[in-house]
Parts: C-alpha cells; structure tokens; sequence
C-alpha cells in the first residue's frame, strides 16, 4: 500500500480509461485497510481507488510498478481477489495514505463479482504498455515538469460524457430496432380498418363490399402467407380449431397470424404428431417447451454437445450457446440432456454452472 499516492482521479493526457468495477476493497499484503468499499479504475497507465462514498477519497499507483499479477479463487465467506505485485517504493514517490509496509504486494477483493473480466483487462494493458510509449515520445519532460505541466482531460466529466454517448448510441439502436414493428403496426391498422368496413356492411346490410376492398383484404393475408385463415368464427372453438390452426401453424410457424393466446398455441402445438405433421412439441424436464422438427434426433444433440464441451474443455450454457448460434435456454437444455445420460459433468459455483466431459466414461 506504500506505493499509492493520493489523486483527484482525474485522467491525464493520453491516458484511457478501460474499466471500472463497484464494490472492490483494497487489502495491504494480507491485512484488511480502511479503504472497504471502492470503485476501481484500470487506465492505461494507472490502477485507481475511488471510495464509494467519498469521491474526494482517490488513491493511484502507476502501472509501471506492477511485477506480475495473478487471481485468488472465492472461498467460502470470501471474495475472489487479484494479488498485484509490486517494485520496490520509488525515491521520487508523492505521498500518499501509507509510508511503509511489510508487504510487497497488494489485493483487490471483489465483493460484487466481475474480476474475470477485470483480471483480462489488466492483462491486456500491462501487455501494451502505454505508458512506456507516452516516456518516450516526451523525453524532454521531467517528473517535475510533468507535474507542473500536466492538464487533466477528462475525469469525471469524461467518464460520463462517454456513459451518455453510450447511452445514445444505445437508444439509436432501439429505435432502429422498432421501425420495423413501427411499420408492422401501421398495416395492422390498415387491415384493422378495413377488416371492420367489411364486418359493419355484412352487419347492417348497407351496401355491398366493394371489388377493391376484397382484393385489398385478400392481399393483406396473401403478403403474409395466410391463403384462408383459422379463425374461432370459422372453425368454433374447441378440437377442430386447434387441429387446423395446427395444421397452419405447421405451414407458415414464422409468418404474422391473427393474434392468439398462449393456451391456442400451446393446444395447437400438441396436435402435431396426431396430425402427422412434421413439427412436434418438445417439453424438457424443466418445463421449457420448443417446436422441433419430427426428423430432429437427439443422439446427434448430445453427441454434437459433448463434441463441443470436450474440443473447449469446458463451456457454460451461454458460451455453448455463442458457438453453435442458438438461444441460452435451449443451448441449457442441451448440456442437461447430456448430462442427464452420464456424458457430461458439472461444475456449479459462484461463477456459474460450466459443463465438462465426464472422464469416468473414457478413461480408466
């Protein structure tokens, strides 16, 4: 702890902030500090302590002291921890909250998780090293006029002039993300329109429907594959309105329908297989249900997973499902029915659940 120096956190010139985690306490060697609950900033050139509490409270040491680094596991009632090793205290060194210590070597304890990515992005810029390129494009600079001379840029004016360019960015995406069921909308509303045109005239039996209107009707349903649609006014609505919308759901599953509830699709769903139709409802033993093709085998699913888990060494449910490009939950299902047959084991900790191969089967 002797190292750090006392900051006002702002970052310097050329300096980049590359990540920031709550939550974090310092420890000096083995001993517990004062500083519990912190903020630390990883910058290109700097590890920074922030208090939670007390922004004014902000500690640094300079990357360049850094010897090596490693990770401690989470214990039971402990956090899991980076030890960063130090250089001896400089000659030069500013004050700072300690002027001694018995350690060489320093602790963060992150308390609310998030020190795997932490620990990789440490390792990517003690790696780089940009702090050694900025010494020598400004050879003329001593640490005295670097001192006198330095011009903060960002702090935390910048931090969250970045948050709100992020945050924009964000809400471009969203709304680009909508204009499409913008447009859905739209032409539901032309279709609602027109559908209640034709159903006030049969009504009232004022006037007749008009040659325009039902091509324009029938367009609306052909655009979206629907050449005669399964409606409860045509079909009522018990088992022979489940069995035809089953038999449409098989032929257009993707395409826009009339609006149904849950409990339709689900009965609908059911019928399938008595239908003989080529899609079938899957429910796995957690209660997850898909729509899967009848020709679907299963074998060929575990065996697929157990190939991926056994060439990574291990994955989670949402690395597995990254790699073969299908959803978190029914990438879990997958690794669960492969480990429901004895092909794969777990490991369920803090971390998450990962799935390995289970090596009792292959070796002796």
């Amino acid at each position: 702890m002797d190292r750090f120096v006392w900051t006002n956190g702002l970052l310097e010139i050329g300096e980049t902030l590359v990540i920031q985690q709550r939550g974090v306490r310092l420890y000096d060697g083995d001993d517990k500090t004062k500083f519990d609950m912190g903020v630390a900033l990883l910058s290109t050139h700097r590890l920074i302590w922030r208090d939670q509490k007390n922004s004014e409270c902000c500690i640094a040491i300079p990357l360049s002291q850094v010897v090596f680094f490693e990770e401690q596991a989470a214990g039971i009632g402990k956090s899991a921890k980076i030890i960063v090793h130090l250089h001896p205290v400089p000659a030069n060194k500013e004050s700072g909250p300690y002027q001694t210590s018995k350690f060489p070597y320093i602790k963060l304890s992150f308390r609310e998780h998030g020190q795997i990515e932490f620990f990789r992005r440490l390792s990517e810029v003690m790696a780089m090293k940009q702090w050694e390129r900025m010494a020598v494009s400004e050879p003329g600079r001593t640490n005295s006029g670097l001192q006198a001379g330095r011009v903060r840029a960002v702090g935390i004016v910048g931090i969250e002039r970045k948050l709100e360019e992020k945050r924009k960015e964000t809400d471009k995406n969203i709304s680009e993300a909508f204009e499409d069921l913008s447009k859905l909308i739209e032409k539901a509303k032309e279709m609602v329109e027109l559908s209640k045109s034709i159903a006030n005239k049969i009504k009232d039996k004022q006037g007749d429907i008009t040659e325009d209107e039902t091509i324009r009707f029938k367009s609306y349903l052909l655009s979206m594959g629907i050449a005669n649609p399964v409606t409860r006014e045509t079909h009522g609505s018990g088992t022979q309105y489940h069995m035809q919308l089953a038999n449409q759901l098989a032929q257009i599953l993707q395409t826009p329908l009339e609006l149904l509830s849950p409990e339709d699709l689900v009965n609908a769903c059911k019928m399938f297989e008595a239908r003989k139709l080529p899609l079938r409802l899957r429910i796995f033993d957690s209660g997850v249900m898909v729509v899967e093709l009848q020709s679907y085998n299963e074998e060929e699913m575990i065996t697929s997973a157990l190939d991926s888990v056994s060439e990574k060494g291990s994955l989670t449910a949402e690395e597995f499902a990254k790699l073969v490009g299908i959803s978190v939950l029914l990438a879990k299902e997958r690794l669960l029915m492969a480990e429901k047959i004895g092909r794969l084991c777990r490991d369920d900790s803090v971390e998450g659940l990962r799935f390995y191969p289970n090596l009792f089967l292959t070796q002796n």
